[in-house]
């Protein structure tokens, strides 16, 4: 089986695999767009094999191939990265919202406590 029909196979279940996510709402939209993108790129280049081995060769890759999937790669390292930065800041927030809500919680507590009648009859 031919490489490239390979990598076209791949693309386009990709894409149906996301588009089918994005249907369900699993996947937020502003995620959604660059995971289509990131596909319709790989979908074009496994295409055009003339096209990805031309830009293979002039980056001084050997095989044609390696710079799709290479390309895919590289998108999602860059795409976990950008995740984590989200999620870290995500983090940060929850973390904020927790102690806030613990100072509310103490603060509600002591104004029980001050409202109560003090019983001396001891």
């Amino acid at each position: 089986m031919n490489i490239y029909l390979v990598a076209f196979l791949f693309c386009l279940g990709f894409l149906l695999v996301t588009i089918e996510l994005i249907r369900r709402k699993k996947i937020s939209e502003r995620y959604s767009l660059l995971w289509l993108l990131l596909g319709l790129v790989m979908l074009i280049l496994s295409l055009a094999p003339e096209l990805l081995d031309g830009i293979s060769k002039a980056l001084g890759i050997v095989y044609g191939t390696s710079l799709l999937f290479f390309i895919g790669f590289l998108f999602s390292l860059v795409f976990i990265m950008h995740l984590t930065i989200v999620i870290t800041r995500m983090d940060r927030k929850l973390t904020r919202l927790t102690q806030e809500m613990a100072l509310l919680k103490a603060r509600m507590h002591e104004e029980d406590t001050d409202d109560r009648p003090v019983d001396r009859s001891l």
